[in-house]
């Protein structure tokens, strides 16, 4: 098992030698001195090794195009919210889809207890992306972007390795003049991450989550098959693994609808003191038709000035030019709307979002207006994530809550969790803005709240190092969050689930939790695939495991 510097090595060495031409024999003698030293190497990797000999010596004698590593391991232990910490036995470095084919069949074929967790820009919260004493496949190995414009009316579209980050997969694409056409707020996390679990932003109202403008997937099951899958081919995968928390198979490439990529972007925030009418305006803009609305909506919630300065930014009234600094109420609401427009439509795009913003209920000297780029627009987070990585802080703990709430009851939420419980902020954002079920493919794995509007609520706290505060007692605060909703039967869900229990996993999946586990026993039924997510366990027989998943 040979890295690829030590493949070129020995490359090299044959280069070399033939361009100076050395004897038959010295090639012969420096080669074997070169593949003494990749064997030593080799060799010092299997020894650290924290399984049987036999499992280990068989992992190294895969042929494999990547390198499978038993040392180069702490990585793999680690994701952003930097709370759980479980190191694997090996981590596989892919070069192609067959690698991880590979290591999959081999897990699936022995009899260890081995399992298999795919990582990509590793943004989990909890340790979702580990796998302890298991194997981590590193899919940020596994890169290649290629763009198909559409002509003559045909679809226009990208197939993206699942390792490749978004961020790049959008630069690749507006090259060309296109985008795709549903994000997440930060960039720089994996195609096959996002679209493991539903991929949400202020774009969600419109064309749904970025599992909804999928094509075509292409995925390595728990059985180490590697199938393509779309709507019309093999269509139980595709939509069981779009949402699936990895459980059924990793998804290798992706096929992702594309769109004519805007010029610039409009981009303007403002404040409300009232909730209902702050509800009220979000819920009414998702609900107009294409043509006339915003192009991303969300929101968030401002129990502090300096919250307002990070988040909405309305120190100085664009309107007046005022830059008298604002007062903050006990609470505040955000709304962030967008308009993207095209180079020809520069002159009308004023007077159109005037238009769209005279009904809001919004306070009225409360308003910024931004022009920016559609690309700086849609990376703006990670302009403040350069910014905490000078100060230390992106790489603290993040224990986030992140909910679904039915329209139903986010008053009520809203009454007794910002209002009281958070009323004096959790050290950062709380978003809140509202989507649409029927963007939402219900054959999908993710599971949201029956009613027709659901809210999306963040609550994306850290636990910075300048203030005091345990991760304890900060997960203590989210679970007094959820307390609360159990206690007044507000049906929420998780939305990147994270749950202790099998019964809490159950009440998740609701009516479709029996759907759930028969997938799982027909795409993973060893149970290798995403143990982090803490779903199931791995089983001794297919017997074993449907038993565990009924019970």
């Amino acid at each position: 098992m040979a890295s690829n510097d030590q493949k070129m090595f020995r490359a090299t060495i044959i280069i070399n030698t033939r361009a100076q031409c050395f004897p038959a024999v010295a090639l012969t003698f420096l080669l074997a001195f070169a593949d003494a030293l990749i064997g030593a190497s080799a060799l010092s990797d299997i020894k650290s090794c924290s399984l049987s000999t036999q499992v280990c010596n068989s992992l190294a004698a895969l042929n494999l195009d990547g390198e499978l590593s038993f040392s180069k391991i702490a990585n793999a232990s680690r994701d952003f919210g930097n709370i759980h910490h479980t190191f694997p036995a090996a981590v596989l470095y892919p070069d192609s889809v067959k690698d991880i084919a590979t290591v999959v069949q081999f897990v699936y074929a022995s009899s260890s207890n081995l399992t298999i967790a795919a990582k990509g820009a590793g943004h989990s919260i909890y340790g979702q992306s580990q796998a302890r004493d298991g194997i981590v496949i590193e899919m940020s190995s596994l890169k290649g972007i290629e763009v198909f414009p559409g002509a003559f009316g045909e679809a226009s579209y990208v197939d993206a390795r699942g390792g490749e980050l978004w961020i790049d997969l959008i630069t690749a694409t507006m090259k060309l003049g296109f985008a795709p056409r549903s994000f997440t707020d930060y960039l720089h996390l994996s195609v096959g991450g996002t679209l493991s679990n539903a991929g949400v932003s202020g774009q969600a109202f419109r064309y749904g989550p970025q599992i909804s403008n999928v094509f075509q997937l292409e995925v390595v099951t728990g059985k180490g098959e590697i199938v393509s899958c779309s709507p019309i081919e093999n269509a139980d995968l595709f939509f069981a693994v779009l949402g699936g928390l990895g459980q059924f198979g990793i998804i290798t490439q992706a096929r992702i609808v594309l769109e004519p990529s805007p010029y610039r972007v409009r981009w303007i925030r403002t404040l409300y003191s009232d909730f209902s009418k702050f509800t009220e305006d979000q819920e009414n803009l998702i609900s107009q038709p294409l043509i006339q609305s915003f192009d991303y909506i969300e929101g968030s919630v401002v129990v502090k000035a300096e919250d307002c300065c990070n988040s909405c930014k309305l120190e100085t009234n664009a309107t007046t030019g005022s830059s008298s600094p604002i007062t903050i109420s006990p609470v505040l609401y955000c709304l962030e709307v967008t308009k993207n427009y095209f180079e020809h439509e520069s002159n009308t795009v004023e007077r159109k979002i005037s238009s769209m913003l005279a009904p809001l209920r919004h306070l009225p000297s409360m308003i910024s207006v931004q022009d920016t780029t559609y690309l700086s627009f849609l990376d703006r987070v990670h302009e403040s994530e350069l910014r905490l990585w000078e100060q230390g802080l992106w790489s603290a703990p993040h224990p986030w809550l992140n909910l679904f709430i039915p329209k139903s009851r986010i008053e009520d939420f809203d009454a007794w969790t910002f209002k009281q419980q958070l009323r004096g902020g959790i050290n950062g954002p709380m978003l809140i803005y509202p989507l649409h079920k029927m963007k939402w493919d219900p054959r999908m794995s993710v599971a949201t709240p029956q009613e027709d509007i659901f809210y999306l609520v963040g609550l994306l706290r850290y636990a910075s190092p300048l203030v005091h505060i345990s991760i304890e007692t900060l997960q203590h605060e989210n679970n007094v969050t959820l307390k609360y909703c159990d206690s007044n039967r507000i049906t929420y869900k998780q939305y990147l689930p994270n749950y202790s229990t099998h019964g809490e996993w159950i009440q998740h999946f609701g009516e479709f939790w029996p759907r759930f586990v028969d997938r799982k026993l027909k795409y993973d039924p060893k149970a290798i695939l995403s143990p982090g997510q803490r779903i199931f366990s791995r089983p001794k027989t297919i017997y074993d495991m449907s038993k565990q998943a009924v019970n």
